[in-house]
């Protein structure tokens, strides 16, 4: 069957649930308009069904009147009338069956809105809480946990500015400059508060336009940290700053707003009355994104632990030992006061280029130093040290754990060694001919490396052995 008779099969059984087609998108997607009607109703409210016409993405329902009696925040509706009936990559649409998964989402659709109309599923603001919360990008860059007031980096992005917040100047400078971002020497005043209670948006009032607003909306989260919310911006009121900019830090996500000062009208203000005039400046919403190494390193691994913190060194850069260096910094190495520190004395050939972690721009040049210039300039928050010496004259002092990936069986015994228990030891190598990759974990309380090792050698002597 044709694409353009499964489209006309789709537009015909939309048609007999009231819809008709209408043209189509800017980006060649039908249009159909029609009611919606929730399950138990009489009655549709008008809606555009937009059709993806390959059948492969989930349809976009947009409500072309919102109800009036709804409140300004309710679950799973944008305030341009897009309905989120289904969240995508939860579904697996089947491509052979194009009219009855489209009535499918139709129907699926339906019942949200039923649901939303009777002010059922609130719980799902608080999941959705960024859909309701956006404005001025805002980057965290902060390993520790301390509160209170927070340096502010402004930097400039094709002309617009970047709050970043820090609490290391130099590791968040070197970040901007792999960006290509200009550091610039304005600043922020910026405090940092903490609250127990998960964010959602207040039905009744949203979005929340001045600092009353905000407080109100608050109070009914964490009037604790309400309290401290004001007390830090009249901090900021009486040190006579242009404005001042609150980052949030909540269980699950943090988020932040800023509240720009009028010191004339405020004034004024004060000179009529003695209410407190912070009440009714404005606010605007701050999209903070976090990229501290912590976050970024913890982001595909939840729940589990990394290597942040750690002092580990990779001994040998070469095949396994340069990817293997770039899959450790990706889990958290060189992180949060930890180190990585990379052992080679051997240079990159020609020879090496196709099955190595660096280029032909790194042509000749040491691995190890290579390979750290390499980690830097893609996690330039590490710490990534390089030496570019035989292991046995170097001084790694105290590690966390020490990595073998050179595949030469007498240094390992040498390593075995040299840094005994309790320092925890990985091993590495190529089995053969590049038949397969081995390691070999010893832990503190037993060496096991050597008779693997040795178990290695013999098994390649019996393979290697003479028929008798």
């Amino acid at each position: 069957m044709s694409s353009v008779a499964v489209v006309s099969d789709v537009v015909e059984a939309f048609r007999l649930q009231g819809f008709e087609f209408v043209g189509k998108t800017d980006d060649g997607w039908f249009k159909l308009r029609g009611p919606l009607i929730p399950c138990g109703a009489d009655d549709g409210i008008p809606c555009e069904v937009q059709l993806d016409p390959t059948f492969f993405d989930l349809p976009r329902i947009r409500l072309l009147e919102i109800p009036p009696e709804l409140p300004n925040a309710v679950p799973h509706l944008g305030a341009e009338g897009g309905l989120c009936y289904l969240a995508k990559g939860t579904v697996v649409l089947d491509i052979y069956d194009p009219v009855g998964q489209s009535l499918a989402c139709l129907q699926r659709a339906a019942a949200v809105l039923g649901q939303i109309l009777k002010g059922e599923m609130i719980e799902d603001l608080a999941e959705e809480f960024f859909a309701y919360w956006n404005g001025w990008l805002c980057f965290v860059d902060m390993q520790g946990e301390d509160l209170g007031r927070q340096n502010c980096i402004v930097a400039q992005a094709n002309g617009n500015p970047l709050w970043f917040i820090t609490d290391n100047e130099d590791r968040t400078t070197r970040k901007l400059h792999s960006l290509g971002y200009q550091v610039t020497d304005k600043t922020v005043l910026t405090y940092r508060v903490k609250t127990t209670a998960q964010p959602r948006p207040l039905t009744s009032h949203w979005p929340p336009e001045t600092v009353g607003d905000v407080l109100a909306w608050q109070s009914t989260l964490d009037p604790r940290c309400r309290r401290k919310i004001h007390e830090r911006i009249k901090e900021g009121q009486s040190k006579k700053a242009n404005g001042v900019l609150i980052i949030i830090e909540s269980p699950l996500m943090t988020y932040g707003f800023a509240v720009l000062f009028d010191h004339q009208v405020s004034q004024k203000t004060k000179l009529a009355d003695r209410r407190d005039s912070s009440f009714g400046l404005k606010v605007m919403p701050v999209s903070v994104i976090r990229i501290d190494d912590r976050y970024l390193a913890q982001r595909n691994i939840p729940k589990s632990k990394t290597l942040a913190g750690k002092r580990i060194a990779l001994v040998g850069c070469g095949t396994i030992g340069g990817y293997l260096s770039d899959m450790l910094v990706k889990a958290g190495a060189g992180s949060c006061g930890g180190k990585l520190t990379l052992v080679d004395f051997d240079g990159l050939l020609p020879q090496n280029i196709g099955r190595h972690r660096l280029g032909f721009p790194d042509l000749l040049s040491n691995k190890a130093e290579a390979m750290a210039k390499e980690l830097k300039r893609l996690s330039p928050g590490v710490e990534v040290h390089a030496l570019p010496v035989d292991v046995r004259q170097a001084q790694l002092g105290k590690l966390d754990l020490l990595i073998d990936a050179t595949g030469e069986e007498s240094l390992g015994h040498w390593l075995c060694g040299r840094y005994r228990a309790p320092t925890p030891m990985l091993s590495v190598w190529i089995e053969g001919p590049g038949t397969a990759v081995r390691a070999l974990l010893s832990i503190p309380s037993a060496r096991p490396a050597r008779p693997a090792f040795r178990k290695k050698r013999l098994w390649l002597t019996r393979r290697t052995a003479a028929p008798r």
